[in-house]
This record gives C-alpha cells, sequence and structure tokens, in this order.
C-alpha cells in the first residue's frame, strides 16, 4: 500500500464486509486506529453513520476536499453533498 494507510475524514470508502457490503461511503468521523465512522448520505445518514472497523473497509486513494471543508468548516456535512460526491466518485470510476 502506497498511500497513507490511515483513513481520512472525507476519504471514500469501499465496504467489503457487513450487510452494507460494495456499497460505497465516505468517513465523516475516526474513533480511533481501529474504527471509524462512515455515511453515505442515502442509507447512512449522517446523523446515524455506521461505526465500522478499518479492516473491513476498503480505503480509496480519493478523499472528497467538498465533505473535508465541510467538516472543518461546519462541523458536519449534509446528506446531499455526501450523495453527490459519491455519485461523482462512481461516474469517474465508471461505476
Amino acid at each position: 500500500m502506497a498511500m497513507d494507510a490511515r483513513p481520512q475524514i472525507g476519504q471514500f470508502v469501499k465496504v467489503l464486509r457487513g450487510k452494507d457490503e460494495t456499497s460505497l461511503a465516505i468517513i465523516v468521523a475516526i474513533i480511533d486506529d481501529r474504527f471509524v465512522m462512515i455515511a453515505d448520505g442515502d442509507k447512512r445518514k449522517f446523523d446515524l453513520p455506521k461505526k465500522k472497523n478499518v479492516l473491513h473497509l476498503e480505503l480509496q486513494p480519493e478523499i472528497s476536499q467538498e465533505v473535508t471543508s465541510s467538516m472543518l468548516e461546519a462541523g458536519r456535512v449534509t446528506n446531499a453533498k455526501l450523495r453527490y460526491v459519491i455519485q461523482k466518485f462512481m461516474q469517474a470510476k465508471g461505476e
């Protein structure tokens, strides 16, 4: 793994385990070295993010600047913005 293996706020992740398997989400909070909170703005709203073990996620090299700056400025991000950046990310990936 050449990229920084530590998860970052605003980073795209692919869920590898659990009922949301294969779905994309964005890290909205980091709990500790092992756990992060993820949300996708759709099934997982920002106010009810899912706690995930980092080992069950495939960290993507991309980080959404929109989400990161929202979190820094307001301490939160809208579900619409989460859905938007995930959709944009999937289009860029060709999924």
